[in-house]
């Protein structure tokens, strides 16, 4: 199948904490034998902190960020079987939202793959005026990034055809163990950008933390955090380059994972880092959400918090043998069920493809 994806970006991690999941999909999918054309605007200084060259794996055009740009890769992207429009490429949504619909060919299919579904439902339900609204049904079918039955639900009320949940997954050729480096040694590092749907989340889970543990040192890896008040036993790193998330991930001694607020409230939304860190071996604490148990085995493949007291609570009791041991069972359960091989064969059997 000929695919055409229009996304945020292929090539840069840079805001764009969406990237290793395209990836993981998208390069599944060209082992499945499909060929996929993915466009991404120059847009938010990505392409100047790209941190993957041109893949092999699918042909990327980086168009101009502008409407005259973006159109004109919509006609392009018009001949392929099956054209995919993602949420949150960040410039002119809204009229690629649209467009791709009108310029759907005779045979052809048109996708909308929603990477935040629970804030899209949350804006849609909230805005009857919203344009994204009357679309929902036009679309063949909606893929979402996570979200299981509650997000499936919500959407097909809202009239879609179709809709169907792809979990993020493991890419084990990019995400797995690697010896552990001094400059990332912590009792526990957590990786995310500041978003207004995470940030007080990451106040109370990461610092709360922190501040009930005075003695311990933790990491805060990720954008926008350079002037938030920080606990003085948390360091910040700033923008983390992707070749670093396993290094990261093998050094620490505890993983933390920390939803944003309406993925936790939906549910069943693991985070890309939830599978990136299960690939290294690392050993996990993730805030609480309903369906964890579908991916992760609580207390035995992952540890589950409700604030940043539990997190406090975990970590001084957990055992350096315990974190191996736990890291271990979700690098096994990760690679057996998780990986992105698995999450493509479940596009394809959504698109009815043999």
């Amino acid at each position: 199948m000929n695919i055409a994806f229009f996304g945020s970006s292929l090539l840069s991690a840079y805001w764009n904490g969406a990237a290793t999941y395209y990836r993981g999909i998208i390069s599944a999918l060209h082992e499945r034998g499909h060929r996929i054309t993915f466009y991404e605007p120059d847009a938010f200084g990505r392409q100047e902190h790209r941190d993957l060259s041109p893949p092999q794996w699918a042909e990327v055009i980086v168009y101009e960020a502008s409407e005259e740009a973006a159109l004109r890769q919509v006609e392009r992207a018009s001949r392929a079987d099956l054209v995919i429009k993602a949420s949150g490429v960040g410039v002119f949504d809204e009229l690629l939202d649209a467009a791709v619909l009108q310029a759907r060919r005779p045979g052809g299919a048109v996708a909308f793959w929603d990477v935040d579904a629970p804030a899209t439902l949350d804006r849609v339900q909230l805005d009857p005026g919203d344009p994204f609204l009357p679309l929902i049904p036009q679309y063949d079918l909606i893929f979402t990034y996570g979200g299981g039955l509650p997000v499936e639900s919500a959407y097909l009320e809202l009239g879609a055809r179709k809709c169907a949940a792809i979990y993020n997954g493991l890419d084990a050729a990019t995400h797995h163990p690697v010896p552990p480096e001094p400059r990332f040694r912590a009792d526990l590092a957590f990786l995310g950008n500041r978003l207004p749907d995470r940030e007080e989340r990451v106040v109370d889970f990461l610092f709360g933390a922190a501040r009930r543990l005075p003695e311990k040192h933790f990491l805060l890896a990720g954008s926008g955090w350079e002037r938030k008040g920080l606990p003085a036993n948390i360091t910040p790193l700033g923008h983390l380059y992707t070749c670093d998330h396993n290094a990261l991930n093998c050094s620490a001694r505890v993983v933390l994972n920390i939803s944003r607020a309406s993925m936790a409230r939906y549910g069943f939304s693991p985070a890309t880092r939830v599978f990136e860190a299960a690939g290294a071996g690392a050993c996990l604490i993730s805030d609480a959400w309903n369906g964890i148990e579908c991916f992760f085995e609580p207390d035995h493949e992952i540890l589950v918090a409700n604030d940043g007291d539990e997190v406090a609570e975990l970590l001084f009791a957990l055992t350096p043998q315990e974190a191996r041991k736990i890291g271990k069972a979700a690098y096994e359960r990760a690679r057996c069920e998780h990986t992105y091989a698995a999450r493509a064969l479940e596009v394809e059997a959504v698109l009815d493809v043999a």
